[in-house]
């Protein structure tokens, strides 16, 4: 069963912690197909949330209903609500486009635009108005600098984004993300496609984040779950194959005194 006692308590003990992402009752189809079934929970402000579980249980669909993104698929809809710093955003009038700048989204494998380096970070920023070259210059300086990549790739702003090496591609989609000044970064396996040295840095990288954007990630990682992560979700499958919401709490409260035995058998490595 999902801690909830947990979560009341710790809100009453951290006044300063406030819940940046309310999930309650969310369910998602694709069709008739029930791919995620009745998932609730708090996605604490400034802190790396994970979300682990087997293949198929739904974890990339949480996180693409985060920004919407399940819209892109067709026939998918949802049930239930999500409220980002209690809005709505599945409601009436919302401004999807506005919600994906708010929540950014960072993939599994690298996707940097075929423009320059510094086109691929300037370009959300002028798709939302800005022109002034001083202030594009700015924005593109501080977002390789939050990004760790700014040393890097400082005198070669001008190469295309994709003639650097993976991990800088996608130190590089992470400053595009951050260009656009999002409240909330979602990162689906950013390091499952990278060396073990470009894993750390993006690791790292998460770290020095999180003290100013709230991170969601998916990983199959249970090391790097354990490593970089505040709270972890653990999802499973039903007799339906639909996702669950199995258990969610501390990371090291997950990983050392788990409540549910699925849960302890999946970080402990007997199944998955």
């Amino acid at each position: 069963m999902i801690n909830i006692q947990f979560f009341e308590k710790s809100l009453q003990e951290n006044s300063k912690t406030q819940s940046m992402i309310s999930v309650q009752k969310l369910n998602v189809f694709y069709g008739k197909f029930r791919a995620l079934t009745d998932i609730n929970m708090e996605i604490q402000e400034k802190k790396i949330t994970a979300i682990i579980g087997p293949s198929g249980c739904g974890k990339s669909t949480l996180l693409r209903s985060f920004n919407r993104m399940n819209d892109l698929t067709p026939n998918a809809r949802i049930e239930g609500r999500i409220y980002l710093q209690g809005e709505d955003i599945y409601g009436n009038g919302i401004d999807v486009v506005d919600i994906r700048r708010r929540i950014g989204m960072v993939f599994q494998r690298p996707n940097p635009f075929p423009k320059s380096i510094y086109d691929n970070v300037a370009y959300g920023p002028r798709l939302y108005g800005v022109t002034r070259r001083e202030d594009l210059d700015a924005i593109v300086e501080k977002s390789l600098v939050q990004a760790a990549l700014w040393d890097e790739v400082k005198d070669k702003l001008g190469q295309s984004g994709m003639s650097i090496s993976g991990g800088q591609q996608q130190r590089l989609c992470i400053a595009r993300a951050l260009a656009v000044q999002p409240e909330v970064i979602l990162m689906d396996e950013p390091a499952s496609a990278l060396d073990p040295i470009s894993t750390l840095r993006i690791e790292e990288l998460m770290h020095d984040l999180a003290k100013d954007y709230t991170i969601i990630i998916v990983t199959h990682n249970m090391q790097q779950a354990a490593r970089v992560s505040d709270f972890t979700a653990m999802m499973m499958i039903d007799e339906a194959r639909s996702g669950q919401l199995i258990e969610y709490n501390q990371t090291n409260t997950i990983f050392t005194r788990p409540q549910d035995k699925r849960t302890e058998d999946y970080v402990t490595g007997r199944f998955g």
